[in-house]
C-alpha cells in the first residue's frame, strides 16, 4: 500500500469550526477518488490517503486539483523507533540519489513527545545514517536538492520534497455562486478564484444562435469542464439570448448596445441565481480593461442584480490573468477563434462613461422582461466535469 500525507493550512485558523471544514475536505477528496477505492483518514491536522500502488497516478492527479491543502507527499511509514526512522530516511535518500539528487537536509517534527529523540536529535541521527550510507550525498541546509521530512505522530512518516497544494478552502464551505461564463480568458479564471475560496459554482452562458456558432457553445462547455476538475463538476446553464440582443439592437442607440446587453445579462443571471439558490453572481470584469468595464459602465451593469456581484479579477492586469489561465489549463481553450455574443455585437464607438439614470431609462424602453422570462424557461442545463487531465 502507498500512503500519501496531506497538509492543511488555512483550515488550522478555523478553531471551533475547523472540524466542519475538514469534513467537507474529506468528502471532496473521497468524491474525487471514488473510482480508486481508497481509504481517507484525518488525524491531528493531517489527512492520509492509502491506495494500491497502481492507483498512484490517479491519486496524484486528484491531489494536484484539490482546494484546501497546502502540500502533499508520498510518505514512507515506519515504527516509532530511532533505528526504524533512520532506516526509512536512508531509503528515501538512496532513491533520490539514484534520481540525481546530490545534496540533502533533514527536517523533523515530533508530535508524540514520548519518542526518545527530540526534533534536533532526529535530524542529527538521520543525517549521520544517510552520510554513512551515501558519503557522496552532501549536506546543504540552505538550498538542498532533497528535503527529507520526518513526522513522529501515531506512526513515523518520512517523505522527500513535498509538492505544493492549491491552498485555499474546500469547495462547498462558502456558499454557491453563479458564474457568468463567456468563451474568453477572464471569466474562467474568475470562477477558479472563487472556487479557491470555498465557493461551489454554477455557470450561465448566453448563446445567440445563429450569430454565435455551435463551436462557441462547445468551447464554453469545455471551459466549464476544465473548471469542473477543481470543483467536482459544474452545472452550466445555456440561455438563448438572440431575441434579447435583437431587441436591444433595434431600440437603443448604437454606442449603448454593449452596456445594455450586459445589463440584460446581469438581470437574467440574477433571476436565474434566485431560482437555483445561488448567493451571488461572479464575473470576470477587470477595471478599465475594455470599454464596458469602466467604473461608470460597471456601475450600470451591476445595478440590475439583486444579489452581490463578485469580481475577483477587478484589480488584475491582462498579463496576470493570462498567466493564471495558463496555470489552471483554460487558456488554450479560451483563445480558440469562436467569438461570443458580446464581441460580435460590439459597437464601433461604445459609450465609456454611462450615466446610471440614462442607462435605466434606455433599458426600460427595451421592455425585455417577457423576453428574459422566455429565455429562462427555454434554458438548458448541462453537468460539465472532466477528470481526465
Amino acid at each position: 500500500m502507498t500512503t500519501y500525507l496531506l497538509k492543511i493550512g488555512e483550515l488550522n485558523l478555523k478553531k471551533e469550526n475547523r472540524r466542519s471544514f475538514e469534513q467537507v475536505l474529506k468528502r471532496n477528496l473521497e468524491g474525487m477518488l471514488r473510482a480508486a477505492a481508497v481509504r481517507v483518514a484525518c488525524t491531528h491536522g493531517r489527512f492520509y490517503v492509502r491506495c494500491e500502488r497502481q492507483k498512484e497516478a490517479l491519486i496524484e492527479q486528484s491531489l494536484s486539483q484539490l482546494f484546501g491543502i497546502t502540500g502533499w507527499a508520498k510518505a514512507r511509514t515506519a515504527a516509532k523507533t530511532p533505528a526504524a526512522v533512520c532506516a526509512a530516511c536512508v531509503k528515501e535518500a538512496q532513491e533520490a540519489f539514484a534520481q540525481g539528487k546530490r545534496s540533502f537536509k533533514i527536517s523533523a517534527r515530533r508530535t508524540d513527545k514520548s519518542f526518545p529523540l527530540n526534533s534536533y536529535g532526529i535530524c542529527v541521527e538521520a543525517g549521520n545514517a544517510i552520510k554513512t550510507a551515501l558519503p557522496d550525498l552532501l549536506v546543504d541546509v540552505h538550498k538542498p536538492d532533497l528535503l527529507i521530512s520526518v513526522e513522529i505522530r501515531e506512526q513515523a512518516f518520512i517523505y522527500g520534497n513535498e509538492r505544493a497544494g492549491l491552498r485555499g478552502l474546500p469547495v462547498g464551505t462558502a456558499g454557491r455562486g453563479l458564474l457568468l461564463l463567456s468563451g474568453g480568458i477572464d471569466s474562467p479564471v474568475a470562477g477558479y478564484c472563487m472556487a479557491s475560496r470555498g465557493m461551489r459554482l454554477e455557470a450561465v452562458y448566453f448563446h445567440a444562435y445563429p450569430y454565435t456558432s455551435e463551436e462557441a457553445r462547445q468551447k464554453v462547455i469545455k471551459l466549464a469542464s476544465i473548471l469542473g476538475r477543481y470543483t467536482r463538476g459544474i452545472e452550466l446553464w445555456t440561455v438563448g439570448f438572440t431575441a434579447v440582443q435583437n431587441r436591444i439592437k433595434e431600440c437603443s442607440p448604437e454606442p449603448w448596445t454593449t452596456v445594455l446587453l450586459r445589463m440584460a445579462m446581469m438581470d437574467c443571471a440574477s433571476r436565474l441565481a434566485r431560482q437555483s439558490a445561488a448567493h451571488c453572481l461572479i464575473t470576470g470584469e477587470s477595471l478599465s480593461q475594455v470599454a464596458s468595464q469602466t467604473i461608470e459602465n460597471i456601475t450600470c451593469t451591476g445595478s440590475l442584480s439583486s444579489l452581490p456581484v463578485f469580481r475577483p479579477l477587478i484589480g488584475m492586469d491582462k498579463e496576470s490573468i493570462i498567466r493564471q489561465a495558463e496555470r489552471i489549463g483554460t487558456y488554450e481553450t479560451s483563445i480558440l477563434p469562436y467569438e461570443d455574443c458580446c464581441v460580435l455585437f460590439s459597437p464601433a464607438h461604445p459609450i465609456l462613461r454611462a450615466k446610471l439614470t440614462e442607462a435605466h431609462e434606455l433599458y426600460s424602453q427595451c421592455a425585455l422582461d417577457s423576453l428574459l422570462e422566455k429565455a429562462l424557461e427555454e434554458s438548458a442545463k448541462t453537468l460539465c466535469v472532466d477528470l481526465s487531465a
